[in-house]
């Protein structure tokens, strides 16, 4: 079993930065993806970054268009934490954010958005004009 506890969200006016945080606890010796989603108001679950976590292909990442150059996903093993560093944001990035996490194989070199079967209970993220 794999827990996941996001922190970090607010309000943030456009232009502005947050970084949130997601702990991760349980088993997570083996090879896993770990990535973020957001849902906005009256709107679908989209993936938003993923991260190889540990394994040979460590550390690769992967951006939905609208986010890329803007936020940046890592994790600190030695912490057992997920970040995710907004950066000029935007009033359309208000959602909620969630981290999430799933087993991959081990020559897995990108996560997709897919199959993610461990959430965490988002925290909310709103960027004013």
């Amino acid at each position: 079993q794999v827990q996941l506890v996001e922190s970090g969200g607010g309000l943030v006016q456009g232009g502005g930065s947050l970084t949130l945080s997601c702990a991760v606890s349980g088993d997570t010796s083996s090879p896993y993806c770990l990535a973020w989603f957001r849902q906005a108001p009256e709107k679908g679950r989209e993936g938003v970054a993923s991260i190889t976590s540990a394994g040979e292909t460590d550390g690769r990442t992967k951006y939905i268009a609208s986010v890329a150059g803007r936020f940046t996903i890592s994790q600190d093993n030695a912490k057992n934490t997920l970040y995710l560093k907004m950066d000029s944001l935007k009033p359309e990035d208000t959602a909620m954010y969630y981290c999430a996490a799933r087993r991959r194989d081990y020559i897995v070199t990108r996560c997709s958005f897919e199959e993610y079967n461990y959430w965490g209970q988002g925290t909310q993220v709103t960027v004013s004009s």
